[in-house]
């Protein structure tokens, strides 16, 4: 069941129920296919389906979501055109980044990733594939943080955004979190070198592999939700 939106008078109801929708599809709370509907997702969520139709209608134009004809709102699957798209989006916009960040204060970049691959190679010894994606997370946003740039830390937030809902599902396997770090590991050995087409190979070589492990994934998970729907006819 999903958990209750909890709204304070002073909260914009659309805008929260919009923003609590988006999350959890970016967060793969719904699954690709999923139809989404408004009455079920009223009486889970505690609101009217108003802000509910008005917060699918935004989704569907951000492209998180589609309306198919005599089905309804459903999340869209994963498009491996989209995912080519973002990740070299991505590459352009963090290998600026990195450079920036780089030229303006390279020793607390170091310094802030060092940590943060410490702490992602802490959380694979332990295991915990699922508190990685955070960690994951994290380390590219110093690096855009970093840059001194507004603009280039929204481009970079907002593309990475669009790649959580891929990402937090691939990034569950092991094998995939150790590729992961050691990508992270090549960026920083970069940005230690200073050498500006350094540092984009080694984005661009990292997030061609993230690009491959989700779709991976999403291959094998449209197989899986392909499995189940027919098992599931079969049953009825």
């Amino acid at each position: 069941m999903k958990k209750k939106l909890v709204i304070h008078q002073t909260d914009t109801i659309r805008r929260k129920v919009y923003n609590h929708l988006r999350e959890q599809i970016l967060r793969g709370e719904y699954e690709p296919h999923e139809r989404l509907f408004e009455t079920r997702i009223s009486e889970e969520i505690g609101v009217s389906r108003t802000p509910i139709r008005e917060a699918l209608h935004n989704l569907e134009l951000e492209g998180l979501i589609e309306c198919l004809p005599k089905v309804g709102y459903v999340v869209k699957p994963i498009s491996e055109e989209e995912v080519a798209e973002i990740c070299e989006l991505r590459g352009l916009v963090e290998a600026l980044a990195a450079r920036w960040a780089s030229e303006k204060a390279r020793d607390k970049l170091v310094a802030e990733l060092q940590k943060n691959i410490a702490a992602s190679e802490k959380k694979l010894e332990q295991g915990a594939a699922r508190a990685f994606v955070e960690l994951d997370a994290q380390f590219h946003e110093i690096i855009a943080r970093l840059s001194g740039s507004k603009r280039l830390l929204e481009l970079a937030q907002t593309l990475r955004h669009h790649m959580l809902r891929y990402r937090i599902q691939s990034i569950y396997a092991t094998y995939n979190v150790f590729r992961a770090i050691e990508g992270h590991k090549g960026i920083l050995a970069a940005i230690k070198n200073g050498d500006k087409d350094e540092i984009e190979l080694a984005i661009r070589t990292h997030l061609e592999q993230s690009k491959k492990d989700i779709l991976r994934y999403a291959l094998k998970e449209d197989e899986n939700l392909a499995a189940r729907k027919s098992s599931n006819q079969s049953n009825s």
